[in-house]
């Protein structure tokens, strides 16, 4: 079986964009390298991973929510080959953090944070097993480090290290494939 990476970022970036067209290239690295990716199924990066992966022929999954169609009426991107239908965005959140050995967040907005933030507590209380967080961009950095300084006393060190920063795509991708070796 393949592992599976989840990957966060925002449902805004369109086709042609500079973050959509870093998500699309960050999905063919990751279906190159043998891993399914898998978004929470809509548009923006998440279907630029998708549609990344199955261009090049990886598995993608989209981690769809009825919570977030009545809000905003839409259903899964056509790159997406398998979907995972959920009631609430915390099934949708349990699910992308559960069936994942590894995730990257792209740049985003409240919901990439609250994917970033759940991963990463969950991580730091060990109610799901070691893996990699690797956040990609300046922003998330500045962001985390910003927090780190203003909140020392709160944050332990080992909470820290918890999260890694890669600069672009293709560095989050080779510093994944660094993780874990010998995927075909």
């Amino acid at each position: 079986m393949q592992p599976v990476v989840a990957v966060y970022g925002s449902a805004t970036p369109k086709p042609g964009q500079a973050d959509y067209e870093a998500a699309r290239r960050l999905g063919m690295l990751l279906a190159q390298a043998g891993y399914v990716v898998m978004t929470g199924g809509y548009g923006g990066t998440m279907e630029a991973v998708s549609r990344g992966a199955a261009e090049v022929g990886g598995h993608t999954i989209g981690v769809t929510c009825a919570e977030i169609e009545r809000y905003r009426p839409l259903g899964p991107n056509p790159w997406v080959r398998e979907v995972v239908p959920t009631a609430t965005l915390l099934d949708r959140l349990r699910t992308l953090t559960e069936r994942s050995m590894a995730a990257v967040a792209l740049p985003g907005g409240v919901g990439t944070l609250l994917e970033i933030t759940l991963s990463w507590n969950l991580l730091v209380i060990g109610a799901i097993p070691p893996r990699p967080l690797i956040l990609v961009g300046k922003n998330w950095q500045s962001t985390f480090e910003g927090l780190f300084a203003t909140h020392r006393k709160y944050i332990p060190q080992h909470a820290r290290h918890l999260l890694t920063f890669a600069s672009n795509v293709k560095m989050a991708a080779a510093m994944l494939n660094a993780i874990h070796p010998g995927n075909p």
